[in-house]
């Protein structure tokens, strides 16, 4: 699919982040964008700043809606093919995603289960449910988000990392079997992962938020499995006050955000080019293909401590892993 111009896309997540960012650029080649998210305020302002560089009546719609609830989907379905007054879609992104519940030991099973069924559940449910709208379409292209952790379920030798990358991991094997399965009984259909490095978005922000742990609110409990999480990772806080802890966490998934080596900007660029060009793979960022590239040499020892100090000695995920 060389141009986006005069299709239809779908984008969930679009509310931040690499989502945005979608909606943005795809609206900016002139590709009519419905996008979900679990904010509304934060679908408004995407919307308002994709028109702000859209061609004259290009279309941008929003709907409120979790990914990991099919009924939710249904609707959103429902209000593409109302709005859009359209049978069929072109472009499925499905990008939204959450961080946490790191500990299938130590974790809570709701927030565990909570992110397997955002990350994993909603790119299965997204396919299912516009995948008849995309064979409709003579050309459709569907293009799932994944990660590094699709590849290598670790973010260092001290912190468990289980529910985000098992999702992941899903994510992958699942898009690379549609390969096959889209050749044979919907061959005008092709379909993408992404999987990207650390990319500047709020996702550590807002997964605190649709857990219900943000820093301002957290509990006694959350604030002592934090400290018992810091100190496994060689950090100790047993001095650091409660107030202290919180404005750490808030700073953590600031930082996350503002020092990434890619925006989302650029990573939505590096994906809609892969998009352009057809392929089936597509990592983004430096830190993603040297990642890729070293698990695929070494795997039996990059679950070790040694590998990720050769990753920092490189200069990647520092502070971050």
């Amino acid at each position: 699919m060389e141009r986006f111009a005069g299709r239809i896309a779908v984008v969930t997540g679009g509310g931040t982040g690499m989502g945005r960012e979608l909606v943005r650029q795809l609206a900016k080649e002139g590709c009519h964008v419905a996008t979900c998210d679990v904010s509304a305020t934060n679908l408004e302002e995407t919307k308002s700043l994709a028109l702000e560089t859209a061609p004259t009546g290009t279309r941008v719609t929003t709907f409120v809606a979790d990914v990991a609830d099919e009924v939710q989907l249904l609707a959103f379905r429902a209000a593409v093919a109302s709005e859009h007054s359209t049978a069929s879609i072109n472009l499925l992104f499905n990008n939204a995603g959450i961080a946490g519940a790191g500990s299938f030991v130590d974790d809570d099973r709701d927030a565990w289960e909570r992110t397997f069924g955002i990350d994993w559940g909603g790119v299965y449910l997204g396919c299912r449910t516009f995948l008849p709208m995309l064979v409709a379409a003579d050309e459709g292209h569907i293009v799932n988000t994944s990660s590094v952790n699709g590849l290598f379920a670790s973010v260092g030798p001290n912190r468990p990392h289980t529910a985000y990358s098992a999702a992941k991991f899903a994510v992958r094997g699942f898009s690379e079997a549609l390969i096959t399965d889209l050749a044979l009984n919907a061959p005008h259909v092709r379909v993408s992962v992404v999987m990207p490095g650390h990319i500047g978005t709020s996702i550590i922000i807002n997964s605190g938020i649709v857990h219900g742990s943000e820093p301002d609110t957290m509990s006694d409990e959350e604030l002592s499995k934090i400290r018992r999480q810091l100190a496994n990772q060689g950090t100790p806080v047993d001095e650091v006050s409660d107030e202290d802890l919180r404005k750490g966490v808030a700073m953590f998934g600031e930082a996350f955000r503002d020092l990434a080596p890619l925006s989302a900007a650029s990573a939505a660029e590096i994906i809609l080019d892969g998009v352009r060009q057809n392929k089936w793979r597509i990592l983004v960022g430096e830190d993603a293909v040297i990642l890729d590239q070293l698990v695929r040499d070494d795997p039996e020892h990059v679950y070790e401590p040694e590998f990720w100090r050769s990753l920092q000695a490189r200069g990647l995920f520092g502070g971050f892993a």
